[in-house]
């Protein structure tokens, strides 16, 4: 079976691209790479029964020229849209920090090897796998 990404990953994606279309995608990635795939618990390796990757990483660089830094205030407008209720989106970890449901998608610590300096990680759930509609995030043109 052929690895997809889930339209809610496709959809946040796109929609990251057409508002920052010069940004830099060096740290950009879906799929699974060997460290992903040795850790085992990750939502970058494909479901197991249907092939859907639900995450993706964003460069921290939307500007395209390193400054203004505006990934941090991304960030937060997607933790502020997923504890308002968009239910597609399942954690969300950037700069040695997670939010989830776990904790009311309140920002911890995050202690896993890769502290995610350099992109965003953002997970998403089983409903995403066919929903891709439009995120409400106004610095991607939502209200």
């Amino acid at each position: 079976m052929k690895p997809s990404l889930s339209k809610s990953a496709i959809q946040l994606r796109e929609q990251i691209d057409d508002c920052f279309p010069d940004r830099d995608r060096a740290s950009d990635g879906w799929i699974a790479d060997a460290r992903h795939m040795s850790a085992g618990n990750s939502d970058h390796i494909p479901d197991a029964s249907s092939g859907i990757v639900r995450a993706i990483d964003i460069d921290r660089d939307l500007s395209g020229k390193a400054k203004p830094d505006v990934m941090p205030y991304l960030a937060e407008q997607i933790r502020i849209a997923a504890k308002s209720g968009e239910k597609r989106i399942s954690y969300i970890i950037f700069a040695g920090r997670i939010a989830s449901s776990k904790k009311s998608w309140e920002w911890r610590s995050y202690t896993g090897f890769n502290k995610h300096d350099h992109h965003c990680h953002i997970s998403f759930t089983k409903q995403g796998d066919a929903d891709g509609s439009f995120f409400n995030i106004p610095m991607l043109g939502g209200k």
